[in-house]
């Protein structure tokens, strides 16, 4: 008799995006009841492929079948109605609805097809919780008014309430406690004794050992290895194949002597912290030094950079520049003491897209430019031309919109800003995200040229590489706290991973 097909097969999957192939051939295959892990670094691809299993995203080569059929995914709720459903890192709830109108959004228990039967739904969203052993939450409660832990809960109930027979979990346990994680796992045991099949993600080997069947690596978009035996595949292994690479990295030398020799640092952090994202921390700065912040998705990178920069309040310590403290929670007040942010998501949260590349290196600087109550648009557009041209920002027209640049351009637009303020500090979060491979070099070049001329930097970046190669000190973060500090020259890819996933007492 022929053998069981797999309950999902995934073969040949390719997506790219522009300037970037996400997917390159990637193969899974998921059996019935068993929990499936998907493990890689940030870029490796993990991402995509779930949003193309989800019907999020639609693949640009590949055969998925279901159950040994042929299917094509053109959207989420064809995915659902299939038996997938996805709970994202990022919970897609909606805050001002009920738990039983969020379990039951999109196919609420009508009468007749027209009028939503309230009492049914929150009578069967009761009986979900109680499956998923949580009776406490209140079928009527306002989500916004949940714990993180229970926002998970009801994410995973709207998951059951469809005929759900594979789930894909990202980062479930990123926002929970042990005891939480505990049921969670509890839960997964449950799913999968009744047959469902769990794809499960997370950075953290311990949870993989603890509950997984199998395990995919993917790295570079592809799958570097596919079904390895979970429990017993070495900690060794499993990091020499997240790591190794198809990109190379070209990195300017770094100077010599060693920039912590300079003297007094520019930037302090001083027992700086935020409950429920970083326990205190001590770091330093130096004129002419570039420290890296090393760590994984939710490890507290960049909400200690918004932190230091004012955009999010500490609930402990103190922020010092040239030796003055800054205002808590105060942008404006950071601004003023030379510090300049070029964060993870430009497009969304430093450029004005539609406006152009003058408009966007001047906007932090425009008192420079007032004459009268008026703008002198002649003294702004010479200024941008060149901040815009010291960086060699491409084309060398500051009067065309930002939107028209590549990734690498933007990113010089956002650092030409703060290089025409004359900031001091440079918080960079995630500076080659969008850049493809022949503009990051260039980038690092930018980088290393404004370190050497005295500028004090602080990086974060989920490429571990890129943050030894371009750091000359490396905090590794893990969990919100800091687990080691070391010169660059002392780490290692292999050494940083496994810090960050299995965590080791600061030093």
């Amino acid at each position: 008799m022929a053998p069981e097909p797999p309950l999902l097969s995934m073969s040949g999957i390719t997506k790219s995006f522009p300037g970037v192939r996400a997917l390159d051939g990637v193969d899974l295959d998921v059996q019935a009841g068993e929990v499936h892990c998907l493990l890689g670094q940030n870029g490796a691809g993990k991402s995509t492929l779930i949003k193309v299993l989800a019907g999020a995203h639609q693949p640009d080569d590949g055969v998925i079948r279901w159950r040994g059929e042929p299917v094509t995914l053109r959207s989420p709720i064809a995915a659902m109605r299939l038996g997938i459903a996805t709970i994202y890192q990022e919970l897609d709830l909606v805050e001002h609805l009920s738990v039983a109108e969020n379990v039951h959004l999109g196919h609420e228990p009508t009468t007749t097809g027209f009028v939503v039967r309230g009492r049914a739904a929150k009578e069967a969203t009761g009986r979900l919780l109680r499956r998923l052993g949580h009776p406490e939450i209140d079928p009527g409660r306002l989500v916004g008014e949940l714990s993180a832990a229970q926002q998970q809960i009801v994410s995973m109930a709207r998951a059951l309430s469809h005929d759900v027979r594979l789930i894909v979990m990202d980062e479930p346990s990123a926002a929970l406690d042990p005891d939480e994680v505990d049921n969670l796992f509890r839960i997964v045991g449950d799913l999968t004794a009744d047959g469902v099949a769990v794809v499960y993600i997370s950075h953290r080997l311990e949870e993989i050992r603890r509950i997984g069947d199998r395990v995919t690596v993917l790295k570079d978009g592809r799958a570097v290895a596919g079904g390895l035996p979970a429990k017993s595949t070495p900690t060794r292994e499993v990091v020499a194949l997240m790591t190794g690479r198809t990109v190379e990295y070209v990195f300017p030398e770094r100077p010599a002597p060693p920039p912590g020799d300079r003297g007094t640092p520019v930037l302090q952090v001083r027992g700086l912290a935020r409950d429920g994202e970083f326990e205190p921390l001590d770091l330093e700065v130096r004129a002419g030094e570039i420290v890296g912040l090393a760590g994984l998705v939710g490890s507290g990178r960049s909400e200690i950079l918004e932190t230091v920069y004012g955009a999010r309040r500490p609930t402990a310590g103190q922020v010092l520049v040239d030796g003055r403290p800054l205002r808590p929670g105060s942008v404006r007040a950071a601004v003023r003491a030379g510090l300049g942010l070029a964060p993870e998501e430009r497009k969304a949260q430093a450029l004005l897209m539609l406006e152009s590349v003058t408009r966007n290196v001047s906007v932090s600087s425009l008192s420079r430019f007032a004459r009268a109550g008026w703008i002198d648009r002649g003294a702004e557009r010479a200024a941008a031309r060149a901040a815009t041209r010291e960086l060699s920002l491409r084309p060398d027209d500051p009067a065309v919109p930002v939107r028209t640049l590549s990734g690498g351009n933007q990113q010089k637009a956002v650092l030409a800003r703060w290089l025409l303020r004359g900031c001091r500090v440079l918080l960079l979060d995630e500076p080659t995200r969008g850049v493809d491979v022949g503009a990051r070099a260039e980038l690092y070049a930018v980088v290393r040229r404004l370190a050497d001329e005295g500028l004090a930097v602080l990086l974060v970046s989920s490429e571990v590489p890129e943050v030894l190669g371009l750091a000359d000190r490396v905090l590794v973060l893990r969990e919100g706290r800091v687990v080691h500090t070391a010169p660059a020259p002392a780490l290692d890819e292999h050494r940083v991973l496994d810090l960050v996933m299995e965590g080791s007492p600061a030093s």
